[in-house]
């Protein structure tokens, strides 16, 4: 990856931390487009606003989306600290978005990598191309540490 493939990824883990902060699970998206300027990023926000489908990917996409005034992100690539789950894999194909990089793997509710493998389905319509693994370490260490202090 290039730097600045990097520091759209350490973009997104310093969201993933703000959110942690936040009582939140740490995930941060930073949203891309074919200039390499950032269009979006988002957290979770799942407790805050009391909505199950407040992921960072799908909040990223809805502002995206917005300012950019398109349904379609055919030209974004989308930086996610921990691989998408179904929903937010569906979206992501729904939404035509170029690229997506991760840096953890979710064995448990992953859904490009793992589980349903999404974008490998017959009936998804469009499958990004993916980079897993990006800054993995870290994503995981993030993830790993919230958990650790809830207990």
């Amino acid at each position: 990856m290039s730097d600045k493939q990097n520091s759209y990824m350490q973009m997104a883990l310093d969201y993933a931390r703000i959110a942690g902060d936040r009582g939140e699970v740490p995930v941060g998206a930073v949203l891309v487009d074919s200039r390499g300027e950032v269009v979006a990023v988002a957290t979770n926000a799942v407790e805050e606003l009391k909505d199950p489908t407040a992921h960072a990917e799908m909040l990223a996409l809805r502002l995206g989306t917005k300012k950019l005034g398109a349904a379609r992100l055919t030209d974004c690539d989308l930086y996610v600290t921990l691989e998408p789950c179904t929903m937010c894999a569906a979206a992501i194909s729904f939404a035509r978005v170029r690229r997506l990089y991760y840096a953890a793997y979710d064995t448990k509710g992953g859904a490009v990598d793992h589980g349903a493998k999404f974008f490998t389905q017959p009936t998804c319509h469009h499958a990004p191309e993916v980079y897993g693994g990006i800054m993995e370490s870290e994503g995981r260490d993030i993830l790993q540490q919230f958990f650790k202090n809830l207990r």
